[in-house]
This record gives structure tokens, C-alpha cells and sequence, in this order.
């Protein structure tokens, strides 16, 4: 998929030369102390992904990116590319065995940190190393993608401010609790998602075709074939083309339909309803049937249950009948 991604130029930007010489001071400074305090502990695998909310933002984002580069996943419960993304970070986070953390932050209860961050769109993906923040991607990227985003910040944290990660116990999480029975479809599930994780669009979308053929009403499988067809359908879109012609065709649905689907990949939901309820208004007969029928694959990819979905089929009725 080609979704707006954030440049990792901004770690130039915000490294400037006065500034990274000061970070890396007191990134120096802080491990320095840490070391005549007995050093740090080694943590357990499952202490790379924290939970983090406003009140212990300073504590565990900003005072702890002195020693690692902190990642941080800004999500929420509705989004449903969130839920694609965010435990491929999680599993991300603890293959790389302490090279960065991964902070998650649910931006409903953390309104104000979505504010700072100047976030449009979920899923966001920041870092922040030796208290410099930066961006590094938004919407839903492929795992190549990301891991050399990740390379390229851990290459950073490194040469500019010294940061050589924190140390783990991989004996520390040996007697956590057993992993739960395996599911009818379990194999098919995992089979499509380590397809998605590999860039094998047409994997995922038959894995999770091979489930519903036996269920056609699991909701799993729904949702992941829904999303994977999206992605097959933008990968090899040309971003700036697909905008261009929707802004200078209005009336061409082809091109409000590709422009809609990069839309909701870039996780601007109320966007990409908008544009399609609005040529579904515009248009007549067969143009109108595909704008609609795209809109309804829409809202399956994003569930039938959230708010945004709601109010765009509604909005939908409106403008049909």
C-alpha cells in the first residue's frame, strides 16, 4: 500500500547541531547517573510496549528516551487499521530486543498529546529520542516499511545521541500464562495475517476468503479480507496523480472512488465518506450503484459498528431517497 507516510527527514530538522549536542548532554548526563545508581535493570520482553497516558508521559516517553529510542503508536479502539498495525509494532518492539520502546497512546483519553503531536489521522507513529520528537509515518505501512524506518532511528539514536538501547531478560516472561486453545480457524487467521506482514496481498485476501467460505458470517475474516482488498487496491497507486485527477474531474466516480480509498488508508475516515456519500449525490444510475457499492466495502473495513459509520449511512440514506 502507498499510504501519506511523514518524512524521516524530520530527524535532520530537529537535530540540529545546537540542539542534538544538547540532547545528547543530558541523554550522557542521565545515563551517567543511571550507571552510578547501580545501572538499569534488565526488563522482561513484555515491558517494550507500555501503555502511556498524559500524566506519565514525561516519566516513561521523555526521561526514558534518553536511553532508548521511544516509539509512540497513537491509536484508538474504533480505528480499525489501528488494529492492524499496532500489534505488528508489538511483535516489532520485542524482536528488536530492546533497540527501541513502544509507547501506545489511546488519543481518546489523551486528547490533549493528540493536540501537541498535531495528529490528523490515526494510526500516527512518532518517535522521540533523547527528548526530540519526530514523525515517522501515518496510516497503516507495509512491515518492510516499517522496519526501515526503524533501522534508520536506531541508526540515529546511535550516532547523534549515543543511545545503545536498554537490556533484556528473555527468561523474564517464561512463566506467563499459557496462550489459549487454538481456534477452528486460528491457522487460517495467522496464515493471513504473516501474508499481510509479507507484502503477499493476494495471500492474505484468499486466507481469509478460505475462512469465510466455511463461515461466511465470521467476523474476523470480514473485516481482514475488507482490509486487505483495500490495500491490494492502492499499491500501486500513485498518490499525487489519484488526488490531482479527483480534484480536476469532480464528476469522474473512478476518480472519487481511488481518491476515497487513499483516503481511509491514510486514516482520514470522515474524508473518504464524505467524498463518496457527496458523488453518490452527484451521479445517476451505474455511476451512482459503484460509488455506493464502494462506500458500503468501506464501511466494512472500518466496522459497521462505529459512530463514523453510522452517521455516513445515514448521511447515505439522505442523499438516496
Amino acid at each position: 500500500m502507498q499510504p501519506r507516510n511523514m518524512s524521516m527527514s524530520g530527524v535532520v530538522d530537529l537535530a540540529a547541531v545546537k540542539a542534538a549536542g544538547e540532547a545528547k548532554t543530558k541523554a550522557e548526563q542521565v545515563r551517567a547517573e543511571a550507571a552510578r545508581q547501580g545501572g538499569s535493570a534488565a526488563v522482561s520482553p513484555s515491558a517494550l510496549v507500555i501503555d502511556v497516558d498524559e500524566a506519565g508521559f514525561e516519566r516513561d516517553v521523555l526521561q526514558r528516551s534518553a536511553e532508548v529510542p521511544v516509539v509512540l503508536d497513537f491509536w484508538a479502539e474504533w480505528c480499525e487499521p489501528c488494529k492492524q498495525l499496532g500489534p505488528l509494532l508489538e511483535r516489532l518492539a520485542v524482536e528488536y530486543n530492546g533497540r527501541f520502546l513502544l509507547a501506545k497512546i489511546d488519543v481518546d483519553a489523551n486528547q490533549m498529546l493528540m493536540q501537541q503531536f498535531g495528529i490528523q489521522g490515526i494510526p500516527a507513529v512518532f518517535a522521540v529520542v533523547a527528548g526530540q520528537a519526530l514523525p515517522l509515518f501515518q496510516g497503516a505501512v507495509p512491515e518492510a516499511q516499517i522496519r526501515e524506518t526503524l533501522d534508520q532511528l536506531i541508526q540515529v539514536g546511535e550516532e547523534r545521541f549515543g543511545l545503545t538501547g536498554i537490556a533484556v531478560d528473555a527468561g523474564a516472561d517464561a512463566a506467563a500464562p499459557a496462550a489459549r486453545p487454538a481456534g477452528p480457524y486460528d491457522a487460517l487467521l495467522e496464515a493471513a495475517m504473516s501474508a499481510l506482514d509479507a507484502g503477499d496481498l493476494a495471500g492474505a485476501v484468499q486466507a481469509y476468503k478460505n475462512v469465510l467460505a466455511d463461515d461466511p458470517a465470521h467476523p474476523e475474516a470480514k473485516l481482514g479480507l475488507a482490509q486487505a482488498e483495500l490495500l491490494t487496491r492502492v499499491q500501486d497507486l500513485d498518490p499525487g496523480a489519484v488526488r490531482r485527477n479527483a480534484a480536476d474531474n469532480p464528476a469522474d466516480v473512478t476518480a472519487q472512488i481511488a481518491a476515497a480509498d487513499l483516503d481511509l488508508v491514510g486514516g482520514h475516515v470522515q474524508d473518504a465518506f464524505g467524498r463518496l456519500v457527496e458523488t453518490v449525490r452527484r451521479t445517476a444510475g451505474e455511476d451512482r450503484n459503484a460509488a455506493r457499492l464502494r462506500l458500503l466495502e468501506l464501511f466494512e473495513v472500518i466496522g459497521v459498528d462505529d459512530p463514523r459509520v453510522t452517521a455516513a449511512r445515514q448521511a447515505l440514506a439522505r442523499v438516496l431517497f
